[in-house]
């Protein structure tokens, strides 16, 4: 085999891989899981930690007042 045969049969399958991908990505039976996950990073979680300028604002001076 030379290099336009190897170069054309490795065009095909990334070709077909790219359509499976997005066949996969697009397919409506997993439209609501996507849905959900897609929400994931905006789930409230169990213990919050407190941003750096809510941490700031609880720090207190050395005479223990806010």
């Amino acid at each position: 085999m030379d290099a336009g045969t190897v170069g054309a049969i490795s065009t095909v399958l990334v070709t077909i891989a790219f359509f499976g991908v997005c066949f996969w990505a697009f397919s409506p039976k997993l439209k609501k899981r996507f849905e959900e996950d897609a929400k994931l990073p905006f789930a409230d979680d169990e213990e919050q930690k407190p941003t750096a300028t809510q941490a700031k604002n609880n720090q207190t001076d050395d005479d223990g007042r806010k």
